[in-house]
Parts: structure tokens; C-alpha cells; sequence
């Protein structure tokens, strides 16, 4: 099956406190969105890539790949109002019979192995989400103020990549945005197509918090040792 990996680059990074928006945020050298471009060359070597961009930034972003080296394989896609519409950008020109990726950029520390993961399980099921399981205690807290426990123990967080077969990501995006979309899997769940897990990666975080980018730094030294 052919792959195309959708890498979503279109925040803003203002909680990280900076004008340059995060994925463009150097981390060893190197923007994070090219770090999360290159897991994705190393896992598959055919691989297509769509690299959905806000407006503004595209020109940036050419001349950003240009003197890094990188090749014609990444194709730039204006990316859209919020997520929904970035991604629905991003896999019009996926093919029939495509394993799709849906990626964050800022997911700058994902691995070859659970790329690869997801794409085994979505090409035997349909889809395949990474989740890893909720760590501490969880409460909810009510309008009225006051709070309650509630279970951890079938709560998972999601990351990303989110990987679909085409014809089911296709199809769940050909519908207007709604505010209960929050990812990709709750778009197809919105068909009442049901939606595979496989196991996430700890390390796997999104940048959003400047302490976050000195995790990363450290994390990436730490597989370089």
C-alpha cells in the first residue's frame, strides 16, 4: 500500500511565549516540524508527504526546506480555520488504497516503530490511533464547584499519528466541521466506523510549554548517546 503522512503545522505556539510559531522553533539545529518530517523518511523511504502550513507561512516554509535540503517529496498544503479544515486540506490529493498518517508537527520525538505500528495495524484493520494510559488521578470538576474522582482505569490519552486506511478517512471528512470533532478518529467515528488502538509512546509528547522543548533536547541527546 502507497503512504502519505498529513503533518499538521498550522498553531500558533503563542503558550510558548515566542512570535515564531513552534514548529518552526529551533531544536538541535533544526526546526521541529523537520524533526517530525524526518521520523516519517526514516520509517518509510516511499513515502509522500503533505506538510499543511498556515498561509502566512508558506513562503517560510519553501525556503525553510530549501536550505535544509529536503526534496520535492513534501508537497506544502495551505492549511485552514482550525484542525478539521487543515487536515481535509491536507488529504485531498491522497489516492484510493493510501495508508494515511495524520500527524502533529510538534510530535517532534515520534518513532520509527510506532509509525510503523500504526501503519501495520491500519492496514489490517482500517485504523490505528496511539494511545498511552492516564497516570494520575483524575477529577471532574462540576459547575456548582465542587469536584469528583472519576476512574482511570479504561482512560487513555491520545496521540498522534492517527492512521487511517483512504477510503475511511476520505469518507468521514466529506461532511461539514462540527464542534465535537476533536481529532481525526472522532471524524470517522462520526460514520460509525470504529476506530483501532495501539500502544503510544511515553516520550511521545507535544511541544506546547517551554519546559517541553527542554525535554525534547534532552531526550533527543539521550538517543544520541
Amino acid at each position: 500500500m502507497s503512504k502519505l503522512a498529513v503533518i499538521v503545522a498550522g498553531g500558533s505556539g503563542l503558550r510558548m511565549g515566542n512570535e515564531l510559531p513552534k514548529q518552526f522553533l529551533l531544536l538541535e539545529g533544526k526546526p521541529i516540524l523537520l524533526h517530525s518530517i524526518d521520523a516519517y523518511l526514516q520509517a518509510y523511504s516511499d513515502i509522500s508527504i503533505n506538510l499543511v502550513i498556515p498561509l502566512h507561512y508558506i513562503d517560510y516554509t519553501k525556503d525553510l526546506l530549501k536550505n535544509f535540503g529536503y526534496s520535492n517529496q513534501i508537497k506544502i498544503i495551505q492549511g485552514g480555520e482550525t484542525r478539521f479544515h487543515s487536515v481535509k486540506n491536507g488529504i485531498r490529493n491522497a489516492q484510493a488504497g493510501d495508508i494515511i498518517f495524520v500527524h502533529d508537527a510538534v510530535r517532534c520525538l515520534v518513532s520509527q516503530t510506532l509509525i510503523q505500528r500504526c501503519y501495520e495495524m491500519a492496514s489490517e484493520k482500517g485504523s490505528a490511533i496511539p494511545i498511552i494510559p492516564i497516570r494520575d488521578s483524575m477529577r471532574r470538576v462540576l459547575n456548582t464547584g465542587i469536584s469528583e474522582v472519576v476512574s482511570r482505569e479504561h482512560l487513555y490519552a491520545v496521540q498522534t499519528p492517527q492512521t487511517f486506511k483512504a477510503e475511511i478517512l476520505l469518507d468521514a471528512f466529506n461532511v461539514d466541521f462540527n464542534q465535537a470533532f476533536t481529532d481525526e478518529a472522532t471524524v470517522v467515528e462520526n460514520t460509525g466506523v470504529r476506530v483501532f488502538t495501539v500502544e503510544g509512546e511515553e516520550h511521545n509528547i507535544k511541544i506546547t510549554y517551554p519546559e517541553d522543548l527542554l525535554y525534547a533536547k534532552w531526550r533527543l541527546g539521550l538517543s544520541r548517546s
